[in-house]
């Protein structure tokens, strides 16, 4: 057989990337989440629509790309896995929680008041006056900890830090500042003092969010339509000898 220089690898290339982006859900073009509409009510609680590979390869592939350094302490796949994980634990969405994190830490370069080793995804205790960042033993706690603070603005059923009514034991030092329970039941509500003080922290979310869920929608699109033209491309380059 003959083959055109270049052209096999590409495609071999193209179908592992398709072949992840199936793997990730029995979704299709037409099911992919699509993005968030300007204005749309996005709840704190709820299940994830987007997986671990989705938000990994959005982080990795978008453009353009942050300055500086990665500084969390795991691998940026890792990490959204245990964002997907807890958030489910929980009933919070952890894929916005995910792209939260990325908006609170300069998209894990940190700086400022709070620094990677903390494993302080959320700016948990960085507030504007007499910042004391809260410190976690390893990048599960700290995600734990995110997420029951996400809750506890959510949900007015978590009456407490403890299990129950949580899922698993209490990891946010700052639970019980959040009062009352349920006061921010959707990411729109955030910001102007709940959470942070900026009146444009929901919006930052929400539009990164956007960004991932559109970035998602259209690789999945591309992989089904993109894929048989191109194998049927390069076998055109296979002939006998």
């Amino acid at each position: 057989m003959r083959f055109q220089r270049g052209a096999l690898p590409a495609v071999l290339a193209l179908a592992a990337f398709a072949g992840a982006c199936r793997s990730a859900g029995p979704t299709t073009p037409s099911t992919v989440p699509p993005p968030v509409t300007a204005g749309a009510t996005v709840p704190v609680m709820g299940a994830s629509r987007l997986t671990t590979a989705q938000l990994t390869a959005w982080f990795n592939l978008r453009k353009p790309r942050p300055s500086g350094v990665y500084s969390a302490t795991v691998p940026v796949a890792a990490l959204a896995a245990i964002f997907i994980e807890e958030g489910a634990a929980e009933g919070v969405t952890g894929d916005v929680a995910f792209v939260q994190s990325i908006v609170e830490t300069g998209w894990f370069r940190f700086g400022g008041a709070v620094a990677g080793w903390t494993n302080n995804f959320a700016g948990i205790g960085a507030t504007d006056a007499n910042p004391s960042p809260a410190v976690f033993p390893d990048a599960r706690t700290g995600v734990r900890a995110q997420i029951q603070h996400l809750r506890a603005y959510a949900d007015p059923r978590a009456y407490a830090c403890s299990v129950p009514p949580l899922t698993h034991p209490c990891a946010d030092p700052r639970f019980h500042l959040v009062s009352p329970k349920g006061i921010a039941p959707n990411w729109n509500d955030l910001g102007n003092g709940r959470w942070a003080t900026s009146s444009t922290y929901a919006t930052s979310i929400l539009s990164r969010y956007s960004e991932a869920l559109a970035f998602s929608y259209s690789v999945r699109a591309e992989s089904e339509l993109i894929l048989p033209r191109a194998v049927g491309r390069v076998s055109g380059y296979i002939t006998p000898r």
